[in-house]
């Protein structure tokens, strides 16, 4: 059966993956999106693959994503009249969130 997988990764991580996913022959559509904690950049792909082809694919893509720590800062709530002071954090990000989904029919033009 036919594979859809979508692979939603941060924004500096894609283009080396869309190039070495291409670079292994499969076909990827690349959209933007965004979200998560810390409502940073992300890049959703789509590929649609061989079920055969699954394993192959998700090696690449763990091989090119992968987590980091950033420093960010964020907003202490204090009491009315107070001023709001940041709070710095250490946040892993990175990596990718991948759906792997049964394609009842896939036609390539």
């Amino acid at each position: 059966m036919d594979k859809l997988v979508i692979a939603i990764v941060q924004d500096q991580d894609a283009s080396i993956l869309i190039e070495e996913v291409t670079k292994a022959n499969f076909r990827v559509t690349k959209l933007s999106s965004s979200g998560g904690f810390l409502k940073s950049g992300n890049t959703t792909l789509l590929m649609g693959v061989q079920e055969d082809q699954v394993k192959d694919l998700l090696k690449i893509i763990e091989k090119n994503c992968k987590t980091r720590e950033v420093a960010t800062s964020l907003l202490t709530v204090t009491m009315p009249g107070e001023s709001y002071a940041p709070y710095p954090v250490n946040v892993t990000v990175g990596g990718a969130t991948v759906f792997i989904l049964d394609v009842d029919q896939y036609i390539r033009y």
